[in-house]
């Protein structure tokens, strides 16, 4: 197949995909997304060689776009608020992008103990941790890990909410008043 073919049926898949996953979260059918991209499921597994490929190719942009954020925020006057204003974007994305949280939930049996949306995520916020922490406003035990999983497990407990995202924004308040009260 002419490289330019490969490239538009990479590029059909991904929206197909995006949308898929949209519609259905990390659990979209493959087999589906082939049939509406108009190719065979090894074109498919050719270009993606698992859901996890797929997952993270369909959230890379915005995964990449609050890694950027993180960067901007670790610069900040104040490290709590700049840690809570990721944390809330990070939220915000993961409750509306039905499968983010998924694909941020590190697979142990996986090689490489961490894939591409854990390890930016994980890269992006450990500075706004750390800050925080040095300032005082979190504890010095307090990870970004930690961080990461509460969002997750916050994101995934409230997805079928009626508002996904307002409960989840409601959940993380109470968390964050319990790891960083105001003082």
């Amino acid at each position: 197949m002419p490289r330019s073919d490969a490239r538009r049926n990479y590029a059909r898949i991904l929206e197909v995909a995006e949308a898929e996953v949209a519609a259905h979260g990390a659990d979209a059918s493959l087999e589906q997304i082939a049939r509406t991209a108009g190719v065979g499921s090894a074109t498919v597994r050719r270009h993606f060689p698992s859901r996890r490929a797929l997952l993270e190719a369909v959230f890379h942009g915005q995964v990449d776009a609050l890694a950027a954020q993180a960067r901007e925020l670790a610069g900040a006057a104040d490290p709590r608020a700049a840690l809570l204003d990721w944390l809330a974007a990070l939220t915000t994305y993961a409750a509306t992008a039905r499968g983010l949280a998924t694909a941020l939930v590190r697979d142990d049996t996986a090689a490489e103990h961490a894939h591409a949306c854990s390890a930016t995520m994980t890269a992006a916020g450990a500075p706004l941790v750390r800050r925080a922490a040095e300032a005082g406003v979190v504890g010095p035990e307090v990870t970004i890990a930690d961080l990461i999983a509460l969002v997750t497990g916050i994101v995934l407990a409230t997805e079928n909410h009626r508002d996904p995202a307002g409960e989840a924004h409601r959940l993380l308040a109470l968390a964050v008043r319990g790891i960083s009260p105001v003082g």
